[in-house]
């Protein structure tokens, strides 16, 4: 089997396993209570935060847990705009976020605030200039993903924040770093960045499972109700399994974000120079994205028939945002590809077990897919 959907999400390292399967079995009391099972509990929590923190550049005070990005970037943004709202109407985004930031300005739009969302340049890349623009005296809350989940598009978050701080000083900046934790070497501490949502599932930790970074002194309403876990930010029993799991996965690759990412670089030169003069196939993704997600198009077979194709030989790959589901979520088209680009795009992301072998199978695959669907037709 050949796995190159890590995008979508990671095998979780057998430490993780090892660590979530322990809370469940032996260290299984409610960190909430009072007694000493409790408090072993507890402390699996506590020390997750202090790992999860020391990776992201951040006090474990500022790290709250989650049930994974989706809610951290919920509870972000819309209990940011909450507890801002009557600083002002406006809130700016990009038209290339993933859904789980994209959905809740839909929802602030219904709810009567002004959304402006963000195209990128004809070159494909967002320029700050035009986030500084979209900034006025009534704008609260900016949000905007470090690396897109499609291409690899890497956002100049530092240049767009201080930017925007600098006009607006008191505006709540928000970052979707789902595909930037773990892989890309960043202190959020250093950074003009008021929230930070990253994920467990997709740097080798359990599904269900995230935490929102929240700069000490940033004011947001919470959207749970209930026991006042997590500060009351975040009501409801902490999972620890999937906590314990987290933190270990994160101890277990801290260490190796820099290395992992040059192994990623080399990678996609190798995978680009393999590719180089197959008749059909085009790049998405450019050299300047990160390395570790590749976007590329067969011209003249729709991505779902080579998916599919790929899928008879356990090659797997995806068709961009596994969240779609296969439907074209219009971030290729942002990016200036052609229609026929877009549908036939394949996304293919690596992990650290990637190895060089595996794309050489895929290539195998792409070439007798493109000769036995042409002869298909």
């Amino acid at each position: 089997m050949v796995y190159l959907d890590n995008a979508a999400t990671t095998k979780v390292r057998q430490e993780a396993v090892d660590a979530a399967v322990n809370a469940m079995e032996k260290q299984y009391g409610n960190p909430s209570s009072l007694h000493r099972f409790g408090l072993e509990a507890e402390n699996i929590v506590t020390a997750a935060r202090k790992t999860i923190a020391k990776t992201l550049g951040c006090t474990p005070a500022e790290l709250f847990f989650t049930s994974g990005a989706t809610e951290s970037s919920n509870l972000a943004i819309l209990g940011g705009t909450q507890a801002m709202h009557r600083r002002g109407n406006r809130v700016v985004t990009t038209t290339v976020e993933h859904p789980a930031t994209g959905h809740p300005f839909d929802e602030l739009e219904k709810q009567g605030l002004e959304v402006i969302r963000i195209s990128p340049r004809e070159n494909g890349k967002f320029a700050p200039e035009d986030f500084v623009e979209a900034v006025n005296d009534q704008t609260i809350l900016v949000s905007c993903m470090y690396v897109n989940n499609e291409t690899g598009l890497i956002l100049p978050i530092d240049e767009i924040g201080k930017k925007i701080k600098r006009k607006s000083p008191n505006l709540l900046f928000h970052v979707d770093a789902v595909q930037a934790f773990g892989k890309l070497p960043f202190q959020v501490g250093r950074m003009p960045v008021d929230m930070m949502s990253i994920s467990g599932h997709k740097i080798y930790a359990p599904k269900g499972i995230g935490a929102l970074y929240l700069k000490k002194g940033v004011r947001v309403l919470p959207r749970n109700l209930g026991g006042g876990q997590e500060k009351g930010l975040r009501s409801g029993t902490e999972s620890v399994p999937m906590i314990a799991g987290f933190g270990t996965a994160i101890q277990a690759i801290a260490p190796s974000i820099r290395r992992n990412l040059s192994y990623y670089q080399e990678l996609n030169h190798y995978l680009r120079e393999q590719m180089e003069g197959i008749p059909g196939i085009v790049w998405n993704s450019q050299l300047d994205d990160a390395p570790y997600i590749c976007n590329f198009s067969v011209l003249g077979i729709r991505s779902e028939i080579m998916l599919h194709f790929l899928e008879q030989k356990e090659i797997y790959v995806s068709s961009g945002s596994a969240c779609s589901k296969g439907a074209h979520s219009g971030v290729l088209s942002e990016l200036g590809c052609s229609d026929q680009k877009v549908d036939s795009a394949l996304r293919i992301s690596f992990s650290y077990e990637t190895t060089k072998q595996d794309l050489d199978c895929l290539i195998a695959g792409l070439q007798e897919g493109m000769a036995t669907l042409a002869r298909q037709k």
